[in-house]
């Protein structure tokens, strides 16, 4: 059964809606950061420090200049609201999953310093929306799988070492715990769309019997005049009618 259209257009307006105020959000504390001159971010993950921890909550919030926000906000917006939109049961889950566990993994695995930004949530949600929409086998869901590839396939560098101040690590985090949550919550969510030819239930009704045939016919033949009466004269009764004329 589709889905009415007008619970789909109010289901997209509220994964826009969310994933703009959390856009917003990044960009209140960046100005209030850079404002006030308060050094927030001293409160991104620190690898394996205890103060490091509250960067499990707040380091995506966090960013280090302008050129960074921007990057991060367009890709934010797209791939949250593909998440939520088309993961309405699921997706906040798998995003509030990524926000905690790709901190954790920084602060286990990171080198030493303040790892900051959105990039690894942004990350998780890249890996989680393509490999779900393969595993799923949905046209729609595969479709947006090649959009991700299409307009971020680059990302995949990014999880390797090499750009001074970019935290790889965050991204190979996120990247990771995205293809973790769509292995895991591959039977959850969304489910392949069933089309009519493939609801079609046998209605148990057995096939009319075949008609019974006379001796000498047989089913596999065709006759064509078999309710056709033919009557030929006897050889005596044509001599005697010849005899007439």
């Amino acid at each position: 059964m589709e889905e009415n259209p007008h619970i789909q257009k109010k289901r997209f307006r509220l994964s826009v809606f969310v994933s703009l105020m959390l856009v917003v959000l990044m960009w209140a504390v960046h100005l209030l950061n850079i404002s006030m001159d308060m050094d927030l971010n001293r409160f991104g993950v620190h690898p394996r420090e205890v103060s490091g921890l509250w960067g499990i909550l707040f380091s995506p919030l966090l960013h280090g200049d302008w050129q960074h926000l921007v990057a991060n906000s367009m890709s934010f917006v797209v791939l949250a609201t593909g998440l939520f939109y088309f993961y309405p049961k699921i997706g906040y889950r798998i995003f509030t999953i990524s926000w905690i566990t790709v901190g954790i993994v920084v602060w286990i695995m990171a080198r030493q310093s303040y790892h900051i930004g959105a990039s690894g949530v942004i990350y998780a949600m890249a890996g989680f929306l393509f490999l779900s929409g393969i595993i799923r086998k949905d046209f729609r869901l595969m479709a947006v799988s090649l959009i991700i590839v299409f307009m971020y396939g680059s990302m995949i560098w990014g999880i390797f070492p090499g750009k001074p101040g970019i935290s790889w690590e965050a991204h190979f985090a996120g990247l990771f715990m995205g293809f973790i949550l769509a292995w895991i919550y591959r039977k959850q969510g969304p489910k392949k769309p069933v089309y009519s030819w493939e609801t079609e239930e046998d209605t148990g009704e057995e096939e009319p019997p075949d008609r019974e045939l006379p001796n000498g016919y047989h089913a596999n033949q065709t006759y064509w005049f078999e309710d056709v009466e033919i009557h030929y004269p006897d050889d005596d009764d044509d001599s005697d009618e010849n005899k007439k004329q």
